[in-house]
């Protein structure tokens, strides 16, 4: 007998190959570099680049879906390039690639063929898609994605058990809901910060008090970064999938990698403090 405590199957498959997910995605990115070097980190982030672009495209639909996810494969790819080809990367480079892509967006808009269908919402797609593509360039970035010598204190971990857990626990538990028909509940929020503190304190070494103290303000704040990530990222997807075309399967792609996004400019500040 269903109960109203209990979530759709639907949505709990959902939940749950959005974690799997996570969690391969935060061990393409932490384990790349160890087995390739730099170059194995490069790999991972045009992966999930591809990735990102791809499942979100065909999760919800948007109008010129082609050309929005070559732009943003496109924007990401050359910051990707311009990062490791620099000789002293910062985040300039990625800013100088999202501008012009987004001018590139507008374009795209004038060169469809008329009836030139929902514009406002195929740039919107293309604005999301391509900062997302960008912000992941940032974790080629120097320390942003920590040592490569020391994974087990990568703050990717901290990101990625924050997303999972989360995921787990609205797949199990989405009541009370943040909202209906998102799927995620404010247990998950609650359990992706403390998943996120434990880890960080698990990472930080040693054990004295200021490891204590810097693992535990680690894993608030990209705790609760990822937590909001992740519910933004339900929520869109949320009110995509009402669309012609939409395919929700694919959304446990966007559900995944956006997030991630979304959190490489908190590592980068944490990176540079």
């Amino acid at each position: 007998m269903t109960t109203a405590l209990e979530p759709r199957p639907s949505t709990r498959a959902r939940q749950l190959a959005a974690a799997v997910a996570v969690a391969g995605a935060t061990a393409l990115l932490v384990g790349a570099p160890l087995v390739l070097g730099e170059q194995g980190r490069l790999a991972a982030v045009v992966v999930l680049q591809a990735a990102l672009a791809a499942g979100w495209v065909a999760a919800t639909a948007p109008a010129g879906a082609v050309g929005v996810a070559v732009l943003a494969l496109a924007a990401g790819v050359v910051a990707d390039l311009l990062v490791t080809a620099a000789d002293r990367p910062g985040p300039g480079a990625v800013l100088a690639v999202a501008g012009p892509a987004l001018l590139a967006s507008v374009l795209h808009q004038m060169l469809r063929r008329p009836p030139r269908r929902d514009v406002v919402g195929s740039l919107g797609a293309t604005a999301l898609l391509v900062a997302a593509a960008c912000a992941l360039a940032l974790l080629l970035l120097p320390d942003v994605a920590g040592d490569d010598a020391d994974p087990a204190g990568s703050p990717l971990l901290v990101v990625g058990a924050a997303l999972a857990a989360g995921h787990l626990v609205d797949a199990v538990l989405p009541r009370p809901a943040v909202a209906e028909g998102v799927g995620r509940g404010v247990p998950g929020m609650l359990l992706a910060v403390a998943a996120g503190v434990a880890v960080a304190l698990w990472g930080s070494g040693t054990g004295a008090l200021v490891d204590v103290v810097t693992g535990v303000t680690t894993g608030l704040v990209l705790g609760l970064v990822a937590a909001l990530a992740g519910l933004a990222t339900s929520f869109a997807l949320a009110d995509a999938w009402s669309a012609d075309g939409a395919r929700p399967a694919a959304g446990v792609l966007g559900d995944a990698v956006l997030p991630l996004a979304v959190c490489a400019p908190a590592l980068l500040a944490l990176a540079v403090v």
